[in-house]
């Protein structure tokens, strides 16, 4: 997400230093590496309810709460001095991602939307920081693009861990049992749609020819991600993306199809 400005800017290749161009990447994973392991500490006992979480080293007790606190501690120090080092809008960017991360993890996940939102958030952060390292404005069909992906794949998440669960689904994560019936099957397909009308609108509005070619494809990967879901498959979007063939294929036809129509000008 940190290289969707530059890359859908055209300046992916602009800048002749990799360093520059990976220092964001390096911190924007080690703040979020920090929040995932704050996450696993307040999760631990719900995760133990999980029949795939309960093989989490925390929540299988294999690393104790105390080095996991050293651990998250150090990754958080080490990505603010370097996001400090990169400029202070990513800085602020980054302090604003893992305070959003730590609110959901203490109290936001339980609420209903708000849990939506906040994982939302943490895209829409994403976006904006990929923005200020590497000097790129974000249009604004491509920010409601992400907005409305990143909750379409997050209520697909929930339904497939309602699925999955079943009853005891609520064990693991309370807001699950907050959703009426039929309402994130609704949200995934209003988001869905929603994503399909901004994405092809920031098409349109970058004038390629062959950038309109791409619709197809996000319409196929939208509904494939809605099949594999209503299947009874993980809804988890780097899983989803990483073992199912027909989604691997899309995505990659559309890195290529996009790279293609930006820079084979």
């Amino acid at each position: 997400m940190l290289f969707f400005p530059p890359f859908l800017g055209g300046t992916l290749f602009s800048n002749t230093d990799p360093l520059q161009m990976l220092l964001p990447f390096v911190a924007f994973c080690l703040i979020s590496s920090a929040a995932y392991v704050f996450n696993d500490l307040f999760d631990k006992e719900n995760d133990r309810h999980h029949p795939d979480k309960c093989a989490r080293p925390i929540a299988s007790g294999r690393v104790s709460v105390a080095a996991a606190l050293m651990f998250g501690a150090l990754l958080l120090t080490c990505s603010l001095v370097l996001g400090w080092n990169i400029s202070p809008a990513f800085f602020m960017l980054m302090a604003a991602y893992f305070f959003v991360s730590i609110a959901y993890s203490i109290w936001l996940k339980d609420v209903a939307l708000m849990d939506l939102s906040c994982i939302s958030a943490g895209f829409l952060l994403r976006l904006q920081a990929g923005g200020a390292a590497y000097n790129v404005s974000i249009s604004v069909w491509l920010f409601l693009s992400v907005f409305l992906l990143s909750l379409f794949l997050s209520a697909g998440k929930r339904l497939s861990e309602k699925q999955r669960l079943g009853d005891s689904a609520a064990n693991h994560r309370k807001v699950l049992a907050a959703y009426p019936k039929g309402f994130l099957e609704g949200a995934i397909y209003i988001t869905g749609g929603s994503v399909l009308v901004t994405y092809s609108m920031y098409v349109i509005s970058r004038h390629s020819s062959l950038l309109y070619y791409s619709v197809p494809l996000c319409c196929f990967g939208l509904l494939r991600f809605i099949f594999r879901i209503r299947s009874g498959k993980s809804g988890d979007p780097t899983e989803s993306l990483v073992r199912d063939v027909p989604l691997l294929i899309v995505g990659v036809a559309w890195v290529c199809m996009v790279g293609w129509g930006i820079y084979g000008r």
